[in-house]
């Protein structure tokens, strides 16, 4: 009798350990498959951006989360068109919440210089298009001071992605979480008052 316990024992040990091993080699692909894949880690890292390069009244555009941000080098003329229009827009203080704290102003930006700005119209997420010609050049009237214009259904920006009164959308664009590394590397995605 003392045989056929050792021979249990044994083969008890035995299941156990060939079910364990069962166990991890499940255990371990399906936790991996709960881990988000390098792509989807990549669509929501921030991105680095040099800026170095983009001259005075020049815009660039990079992906961040799938969504286009737009990066503008405004000019002095440009930014003297931010002035004196407040009456004509949504939100002319910038106080709805599509903007970090820090871009809570006339400009909308950290550095007046540059805008930065996820180009989707808070409308129906159309991408509006760059209409940096002013007055009546532009195609929108002989007042147009520069902006942008959602082709889609008429909504108008101010050169700090402000909305005008009366158009379909209702909000300003909005204002990624951003941070200066130097004065010509910026990252979106990231800023010091993240947590």
């Amino acid at each position: 009798m003392t045989d056929t316990l050792a021979d249990r024992r044994r083969l008890l040990i035995a299941t156990s350990a060939v079910g364990a091993a069962a166990t991890a080699g499940v255990a371990v692909p399906l936790v991996a498959s709960l881990t988000p894949s390098e792509r989807a880690r990549a669509a929501g890292a921030p991105v680095e951006v040099d800026i170095g390069k983009l001259a005075p009244g020049d815009m660039m555009t990079v992906e961040w989360r799938g969504k286009p941000v737009w990066i503008l080098h405004r000019t002095d003329t440009m930014l003297a068109s931010l002035e004196g229009n407040e009456a004509d827009l949504v939100d002319p203080a910038s106080a709805h919440p599509m903007q970090p704290a820090y871009a809570q102003n006339r400009h909308r930006s950290i550095n007046p210089r540059y805008l930065v700005a996820v180009g989707i119209c808070t409308h129906l997420g159309c991408s509006p298009s760059e209409k940096f010609g002013t007055g009546a050049a532009s195609g929108l009237g002989a007042e147009w001071p520069g902006g942008f214009l959602c082709p889609c259904h008429g909504s108008t920006f101010d050169l700090a992605g402000r909305v005008y009164l009366h158009k379909p959308a209702p909000d300003n664009l909005e204002v990624p979480p951003h941070k200066y590394l130097s004065d010509t590397r910026l990252i979106i995605g990231a800023d010091d008052d993240a947590a």
